[in-house]
């Protein structure tokens, strides 16, 4: 089949499984957002998407779209690779017109990948799997909002998720307009178009992120303050 064996069909391949992962990006972003309002909003949620069978299913097709977006990448990387056989090596100047990230790809999807595990080993494994396997942990399964807590108190974990969100983000800005020009719908006029799209949508959404994370950190997001901190942003 043409979507598997040949090097446009994986780009659509990549493309498609690569704007599902961004619109996940954004449910998650939500969910990060209300935990910043209310630690009790966020942990019912937490258990609406627990150990269910409908969020187990989501899961495994979550997953699948991560795969396969991860083996297509690779696969990709290593075509163009060899397509450029011994070139690869000669002494050239970077062209002017080319984006940083464009050219970096194979390490930001490195940095994406390594920081995807230590997410989902802080709360996947510590929240649905614990709960689907009867795993004990510190924290309850359900309590998501304990977990942020503790995990964002660690100032090395914030550091870590601040370079993953980083390297995110230059992935989402290049992907985003890529995707939408593999797909066929970036004509000349769209072109530049859907890059400030891009930009400002992965932007606003990883500053979303960003803004959780250093919010935990520091102690100051409402819904863990109740006046009596004396922080600036609690009064």
């Amino acid at each position: 089949m043409w979507l598997f064996n040949s090097s446009v069909g994986r780009k659509v391949v990549m493309s498609i499984t690569g704007i599902a992962l961004i619109l996940f990006l954004t449910f998650h972003c939500a969910m990060n957002i209300i935990a910043l309002i209310s630690g009790e909003a966020y942990n019912t949620i937490c258990e609406l998407l627990g150990a269910n069978w409908y969020a187990v299913v989501a899961t495994l097709g979550l997953a699948a779209l991560a795969v396969a977006h991860i083996v297509y990448a690779f696969i990709l990387t290593a075509q163009n690779r060899r397509a450029r056989g011994s070139e690869r090596y000669a002494v050239t100047d970077k062209p002017a017109k080319v984006e940083w990230a464009s050219q970096n790809m194979l390490v930001l999807g490195i940095i994406v990948c390594l920081g995807l595990l230590l997410h989902l080993f802080n709360f996947w494994y510590n929240m649905m799997f614990a709960e689907l396997f009867h795993i004990a942990t510190a924290i309850p399964p359900t309590d998501g909002f304990e977990l942020i807590k503790v995990t964002f108190a660690n100032p090395v974990f914030v550091v870590l998720y601040i370079v993953w969100l980083v390297a995110l983000w230059f992935h989402l800005t290049h992907g985003f307009w890529s995707a939408m020009q593999t797909l066929g719908v970036s004509g000349k006029i769209w072109f530049c178009r859907w890059k400030v799209i891009g930009m400002i949508y992965t932007t606003l959404l990883i500053l979303c992120f960003i803004v959780v994370v250093l919010a935990f950190a520091f102690g100051c997001a409402p819904s863990l303050c109740d006046g009596s901190c004396g922080h600036s942003c609690c009064m």
